[in-house]
């Protein structure tokens, strides 16, 4: 059965098609979907007013018990539509932990539980970021307290659950955002670690933009006759999001470049990314000795400066940010219209998560790709993957932004 829906927002009009798994219902306000009240409040204290296409199909699945998996565009409500379910399922009456919800970066990890924290704000839950990088004390106090959620990255969540201060006794369900990403080389071990910790029966709710169908496989190990809500691939491209491409010859010429666009990066805020951590150093260093004035951030930096970094950026003090694809995935800075690929990400999956920075439900953005000789052939391979089409860039470029 492929539903076709309007998605509700008035700004974002663009129609989604999802391929679904048989009889799954589309609930098309909050108010229907027999939400507990304190949990409606925060809702529309959010900000929120009906669905998200992604809200409509998977709320309901999430709180009858079913696994879910669930995929659809960055910025069409994922972690909401999570939170809400989540949300919807504890029991704030007892102090066990009741979900489990890992992410794979820190940031991820500490925007969902303010997300969750933000939704739940009437039902008095505790919510804690188990992360690594931060003080193991605190973590084992917070813990030892009593934590209806945990949201946090896999390698210190698995730690104190060894360490039995994360106790599991009474988890029902856990979450993987970005689940592609957890469930790829790096985290796959650690995931199976907690999770061998964990009752028997959990509810598995798998939440990703991107699904590649090795992933899929996989999930046949833990999870049990999902439901699946996915979006066709070619639906995938971001609507409202327009992608342009400036031809480099050399690796050289793309610091001039950026240069020349700083005064467009400014009249918003802009993402700038680069394949790896030393790139990043590199290029602020030589952004700031021309005195323009950037922040940036990568996985290699303590945790207290990335928290600093992330501060401001979001308070829009510094407005141009250039980082790794730590900052790809899920991070929501709403003012953030421009994203700029300085160098062309490594995988497609990726690229669709960097330019998912811009344009956050519905709203506008601009993606701009700095494109050397030697990679026209990439950038071709991801129109192709993306049934999009990426432009050359035009001179005003700074009135669609």
């Amino acid at each position: 059965m492929a539903a076709r829906s309007k998605r509700q927002n008035p700004d974002e009009m663009a129609t989604l098609e999802f391929e679904t798994s048989d009889g799954v219902e589309v609930i098309n306000s909050f108010d229907s979907m027999g939400l507990r009240e304190d949990l409606l409040r925060g809702i529309y204290a959010y900000g929120f007013e009906k669905p998200s296409a992604i809200q409509q199909r998977s709320i309901q699945p999430i709180m009858k018990g079913r696994d879910v998996i669930a995929q659809s565009q960055s910025g069409t409500g994922k972690t909401a539509t999570f939170s809400i379910g989540v949300l919807q399922k504890i029991e704030t009456q007892t102090r066990e932990t009741q979900v489990l919800i890992l992410s794979p970066t820190r940031e991820l990890a500490l925007q969902i539980q303010k997300v969750i924290l933000a939704l739940g704000d009437y039902m008095s839950v505790q919510c804690h970021a188990c992360i690594g990088g931060t003080n193991l004390a605190e973590d084992i106090r917070k813990l030892d307290y009593g934590q209806h959620i945990v949201s946090g990255t896999p390698g210190r969540v698995f730690d104190m659950i060894k360490r039995r201060n994360l106790r599991t006794r009474g988890i029902k369900m856990l979450v993987l955002d970005e689940a592609d990403e957890m469930l790829n080389k790096g985290f796959k071990e650690q995931i199976y670690d907690v999770y061998r910790y964990l009752p028997p029966g959990t509810q598995v709710v798998l939440i990703s933009a991107t699904l590649p169908h090795e992933i899929l496989e996989i999930t046949n190990k833990f999870m049990t006759d999902p439901v699946r809500i996915l979006v066709k691939r070619d639906e995938l491209t971001l609507e409202g999001i327009k992608q342009f491409f400036v031809a480099v010859e050399r690796e050289e010429w793309k610091f001039d470049t950026l240069c020349d666009l700083y005064d467009t990066l400014t009249i918003t805020q802009a993402v700038i990314f680069c394949n790896t951590k030393r790139k990043v150093d590199w290029l602020s260093q030589k952004m700031l000795e021309a005195n323009f004035t950037v922040s940036s951030m990568h996985g290699d930096m303590p945790q207290k400066e990335r928290d600093s970094i992330m501060k401001e950026f979001r308070s829009g003090a510094t407005r141009v940010l250039i980082t790794t694809d730590i900052w790809a995935r899920g991070i929501d800075v709403q003012q953030v219209s421009l994203v700029i690929n300085y160098d062309l990400p490594n995988n497609r999956e990726l690229y669709i998560h960097r330019i998912g920075r811009s344009g956050r439900f519905g709203r506008k953005g601009v993606a701009i790709n700095f494109v050397k000789n030697d990679d026209i052939r990439i950038l071709r391979d991801i129109e192709q993957y993306y049934a999009t089409q990426i432009d050359e860039m035009p001179m005003n470029v700074a009135d669609l932004i």
